[in-house]
């Protein structure tokens, strides 16, 4: 599978890419506004007024995000779905996985899958939804920086000695976990706020 995050491999093609160094920047998105969606069955006043969410505001979201929802398909073609934690660095969402778990199985597999991130109250917040391809990260330089980029995301909670996730870099560094790189192709945006719906659509 090649490196460059943009491009667009085989569905039923391994996870198993090098995200090298020299990779390009991450390109930004073509944004728009779906009006369709775009309302509830009762609009609040401002409604018709509504925007699409610029990006710069879902990466906010995606770098202060603690818990997402890795979606992946099994071989057998049923959905996999399960809570992750994953930093969001170098314009992709990272997550990383033991390699006998399900995850990791279904991504040898078909390595298309989606990152979800967001809240569950009806009036307000914002939803993003990352849907890409993984890459598996193996160069060292590049496990690093992910390393680098959980800490930053997480804090204590893989620093500190009492950390739930603590020692969660050595694994990665010694192999026992492994890491996928998912650059999104095509990302959504659902915003709330205080009955003014919102569906942005970013394409990249």
């Amino acid at each position: 599978m090649p490196s460059n995050p943009n491009s667009k491999p085989n569905a039923n093609s391994p996870a198993n890419s090098n995200a090298k160094p020299n990779e390009p920047a991450a390109q930004q998105p073509t944004t728009e506004l779906d009006a369709r969606y775009s309302s509830a069955l009762n609009p609040r006043p401002g409604a018709a007024d509504v925007t699409a969410t610029p990006w710069p505001d879902a990466e906010r979201l995606l770098r202060e995000a603690e818990i997402f929802w890795a979606v992946t398909v099994r071989p057998d073609g049923r959905l996999h779905v399960t809570p992750v934690i994953a930093a969001w660095h170098d314009g992709a969402v990272h997550f990383s996985t033991g390699p006998a778990e399900q995850k990791a199985k279904n991504l040898a597999h078909n390595s298309r899958c989606a990152l979800v991130t967001g809240g569950n109250s009806l009036t307000e917040g914002l939803d993003i939804v990352i849907e890409g391809t993984a890459q598996r990260v193996d160069d060292p330089t590049r496990l690093e920086e992910v390393v680098a980029a959980y800490e930053a995301q997480y804090g204590p909670h893989i620093t500190s000695p009492d950390g739930t996730f603590h020692g969660m870099g050595g694994a990665i560094r010694k192999g026992d976990d492994l890491v996928f790189r998912v650059a999104p192709g095509t990302a959504y945006g659902f915003g709330r706020d205080d009955g003014v719906f919102t569906h942005t659509r970013w394409t990249f």
